[in-house]
């Protein structure tokens, strides 16, 4: 029985699930995107200033930062296929009663507009967490780094494959309806959602030489059936979290690096037209080719990371790697401050974004730290901290501008994130490891 068994192929079910986390992944971050590329236009209609605007393109980021600890005990709870697709289907929702928050008054609009984002990243909190579940389930230690690697750069093919729609719909119909079409591209993924997505031992064309492969890799396949507590997240478990040095590095680095996502995510089509003086429809097209940059960076510091450990080096030295070399290499930054002509800033964005995607390991690392019984409490924490930097990030380099005139200021402050993310991960993270929770 045995042999028979071993001569059966493996099979590649994963690999379907991954494509199903990058496709609802690069959804998500097509709606976070959202404002960037329609922001110039709305500001023109509403009479919004840089602050102003900065204050509007972090209103997700509040609520999505709050809702991390509650959506990752909804997860524990409940399982990650139906707390993915309740969040898809509401922030979808969200985003499509946007297209209507234009038949108010100028100041109306604004605020109408603050609180349907604010609910829009309430509803995507477990977004992340429920990610890095799906992938400590379905792959073994050797391939998470990959795993990881490939649904966070579902951020840069959204930017690849929405906004030259959005830049277009925005100059050709307006933009409202960048947040109607976008609201109906949430409701497909959801249908999408809940048609494809299984647990390990359930999924249809799972085989049993896969099943074993991912299971005797560290994959953590019973995962959906280890339900969380009913009462919610413990303080004494999030304490113990908390008081870890190396997730505080970890905290601190994710912080840094989500930073500068959120330059991309937020001002840097808005940097195009106000500080280089572009039209919206240019800024749609060449805002691609940072994020085709971000996205190999991303695929291939997941690959290194893998094959590293793959080649018998430490899970340490396997994740640091790639996270160091790439922040080093996102603090060029800077330069766009020295340089003229539009294409050599965009190759220096290009440069810079593929260092961030190179170093974005922090969910391979979740994976890899979480407490088993804690996965997604452990993960709501982690992306709490990270999108901190989603409220902040707007804000600041809104300030910036408006004290400054310019965008020199911005650069230096993402240069220094970059550094520190360095400095986090070599001084303070120390050993990465699982933790055990003290009971």
């Amino acid at each position: 029985m045995s042999g028979s068994t071993t001569r059966v192929k493996r099979g590649r079910t994963r690999y379907l699930v991954l494509s199903l986390l990058f496709l609802v992944t690069a959804v998500n971050f097509g709606d976070r995107s959202m404002l960037s590329i329609t922001g110039s236009a709305i500001s023109k209609d509403l009479g919004l200033s840089p602050i102003a605007l900065g204050y509007l393109l972090s209103a997700s980021g509040w609520a999505y930062a709050a809702g991390q600890l509650p959506g990752g005990w909804l997860l524990d709870r409940f399982g990650s296929k139906r707390i993915y697709a309740l969040s898809l289907f509401s922030w979808s929702f969200f985003v499509f009663l946007m297209a209507f928050a234009g038949i108010f008054s100028a100041g109306t609009s604004a605020i109408v507009l603050f609180a349907l984002l604010f609910l829009m990243g309430l509803c995507e909190a477990p977004v992340f967490p429920a990610n890095s579940r799906v992938v400590a389930a379905w792959f073994p230690t050797a391939e998470r780094g990959t795993a990881a690697a490939v649904f966070n750069s579902a951020q840069y093919f959204a930017a690849v494959l929405f906004a030259p729609l959005m830049g277009w719909i925005t100059h050709a119909l307006g933009w409202k309806y960048v947040f109607l079409f976008m609201g109906l591209v949430g409701f497909a993924a959801t249908i999408i959602w809940l048609r494809s997505i299984y647990d390990p031992r359930d999924h249809p064309r799972m085989n049993e030489a896969e099943l074993r492969y991912i299971e005797e890799g560290g994959a953590l396949v019973d995962l959906e059936q280890q339900r969380g507590p009913r009462s919610g997240p413990r303080w004494s478990d999030i304490k113990q979290l908390l008081s870890n040095r190396m997730l505080l590095g970890v905290y601190l680095g994710t912080y840094c690096v989500t930073a500068i996502m959120y330059f991309f995510l937020t001002w840097f089509p808005l940097y195009l037209v106000k500080g280089r003086g572009m039209s919206i429809l240019q800024v749609g097209f060449l805002a691609t080719l940072p994020a085709v940059c971000g996205f190999s960076g991303g695929v291939s510091g997941g690959l290194l990371s893998d094959h590293l450990l793959k080649r018998g080096h430490s899970l340490t030295f396997a994740r640091k790697t790639p996270i160091v070399i790439g922040m080093l290499l996102a603090t060029s930054l800077i330069a766009c401050n020295y340089l003229g002509p539009t294409w050599a800033v965009v190759c220096i964005m290009c440069a810079a974004y593929f260092g961030k995607g190179f170093g974005s390991l922090g969910w391979a690392v979740v994976s890899d730290t979480s407490p088993k019984q804690l996965a997604g409490v452990s993960a709501g924490v982690f992306n709490m901290f990270a999108n901190v930097a989603g409220i902040t990030t707007p804000i600041v380099i809104g300030y910036i501008v408006k004290a400054t005139g310019n965008f020199n200021g911005a650069m230096v402050f993402l240069a220094a994130n970059a550094l520190t993310t360095v400095l986090s991960y070599l001084v303070i993270v120390g050993e990465i490891r699982r933790v055990e929770l003290k009971t």
